[in-house]
């Protein structure tokens, strides 16, 4: 299965972990990455402690876990390539449509490019791919 009709067709949790550079850890909760066409991902981000760290160190960690009985879900290693604060880049790929005017700070689009690719549990090969 190609990564953009998993997300498609799969709804759930997800968490992207971060660190800065001295390696201190964050993890958060996102929604799905938006599928981009040239197999990157990305996330729109608030200029809050992921973001910060991102800049700092280019290497993050997304785990989705799919809704359902028991533990399914995948894990994208990622690698930052980079970002953007176009706000109508952002405003066309915002799910939730709501009025952003009342949450105070910037929003980024930032691109990430998929290093690896692992199961939820294990860390044999998923049967997912870009």
């Amino acid at each position: 299965m190609k990564l953009h009709d998993y997300f498609e067709n799969n709804k759930g949790r997800g968490v992207l972990s971060t660190a800065d550079r001295a390696g201190n850890v964050n993890a958060a909760v996102y929604a799905r990455p938006h599928m981009m066409e040239d197999q990157q991902i990305a996330f729109i981000m608030r200029d809050r402690l992921s973001h910060k760290n991102i800049q700092e160190n280019p290497h993050a960690a997304y785990l989705f876990m799919t809704e359902g009985q028991g533990y399914s879900g995948v894990r994208l290693y990622l690698e930052k390539v980079s970002e953007t604060e176009n706000a109508a880049e952002i405003d066309e790929l915002q799910r939730r449509k709501k009025n952003y005017e009342e949450e105070a700070g910037p929003r980024f689009l930032v691109y990430f490019k998929v290093t690896k690719i692992l199961p939820l549990i294990g860390d044999g090969e998923s049967d997912i791919s870009l």
